[in-house]
């Protein structure tokens, strides 16, 4: 149990103080068109939108960070606190720590706030066999969305995380079945961690009984690299050198959101930056944008500084709304665009 605590701690200071991200920004390849006469009032643009049922103040959704370990408790009662003042959706890290009854209270603390949408976390690997261990039961899977009272739970797919990791959880078999049979029971979405999901993917798990699908592109946090400092730190030459090869391995965030369909909902997150970010993944058919990395250190600091970091998102959004002649999310959705850069490379390819 300890080596959890441990490996969720390495994860975070990993995150604060190397680099993680690939250098280059795939949503910036993204330009909405100007409307230079947009007959709108920025104070009376409508933000609101509905996402997996619940309904939000702007669609955004501070994604999976952390838990399982002392200091998990304050970044998550800080983003929780932020999240229901803003009115928008939270998802907590992996809660296989707390499934294994490791620092419970560090998911737990956000029952204290009224997040309007709460996001559980499990991966698919613990869905599954492993060689040392048994795969979770869905009753392990129910108490885990009762210890932080979650309207949806997300199973992730973090295989190039395991692949990188020296403990990693490498078998696979059988998880679209596991994700299926926990979807009958339970309401689930399917999130990646950084590499994307494909066009192919997506219609295997769209029909399914899935509620919808966080994309989490390439171009935010890379758990490669991750994985990779760890690795070096603790000597192991091997995984060290294979985390730097997988670095950016994956499928840029805005390729994977034009080419998954519309069939569920899409979280569109991986390198969002900012509002326009957030506007840019509306109109390429996200019902919602999602970030995690980018808040983290605001997290350690305070609720307010979460708050203000998110107010300031809001604010791009609503300027790229009124400069789009977007009266709300709906209209925004149509707003025309292009693409240029390496993402243009890549829908040429695909």
């Amino acid at each position: 149990m300890t080596d959890i605590k441990k490996r969720k701690a390495d994860h975070i200071d990993i995150c604060v103080n190397e680099t993680v991200t690939p250098e280059y920004c795939y949503w910036d390849d993204i330009s909405l068109i100007h409307e230079a006469l947009p007959e709108i009032n920025a104070d009376h643009i409508d933000m609101r939108c509905t996402v997996l049922g619940k309904r939000l103040e702007f669609p955004f959704i501070v994604t999976a960070i952390t838990g399982g370990f002392p200091g998990a408790e304050k970044i998550n009662a800080n983003i929780a606190e932020a999240c229901s003042e803003m009115g928008i959706g939270m998802g907590v890290g992996s809660q296989r720590a707390g499934i294994e009854k490791v620092n419970k209270k560090s998911y737990s603390v956000i029952k204290k706030f009224d997040v309007p949408l709460v996001i559980g976390n499990v991966g698919a690997p613990q869905l599954v066999d492993q060689k040392e261990r048994k795969a979770f039961t869905h009753e392990m899977i129910g108490e885990a969305m009762d210890l932080i009272s979650a309207d949806v739970m997300a199973v992730h797919l973090n295989f190039l995380q395991e692949a990188v990791q020296p403990e990693g959880d490498k078998n696979a078999c059988g998880c679209l079945d596991a994700i299926r049979g926990l979807a009958r029971k339970y309401p689930i979405i399917v999130k990646e961690t950084g590499a994307g999901i494909s066009s192919k993917t997506a219609k295997r798990l769209s029909g399914i009984g899935i509620k919808g699908i966080d994309i989490a592109g390439m171009g935010g946090t890379s758990f490669a690299a991750v994985e990779m400092y760890r690795a070096a730190k603790e000597g192991d030459d091997t995984r060290a050198m294979i985390g730097a090869s997988f670095f950016d391995w994956g499928i840029p965030a805005p390729v994977s959101l034009m080419t998954v369909g519309k069939e569920i909902p899409i979280i569109a997150s991986g390198g969002i930056e900012c509002g326009l970010h957030v506007a840019n993944a509306i109109a390429l058919g996200a019902c919602c944008a999602g970030a995690a990395n980018l808040f983290l250190e605001e997290a350690i600091d305070s609720a307010d500084s979460v708050k203000l970091k998110l107010n300031i998102i809001r604010e791009e959004l609503r300027a790229a709304m009124m400069l789009t002649g977007s009266k709300n999310i709906k209209a925004l959705a149509s707003a025309d665009r292009v693409i240029l850069g390496r993402t243009k490379e890549w829908m040429e390819q695909i």
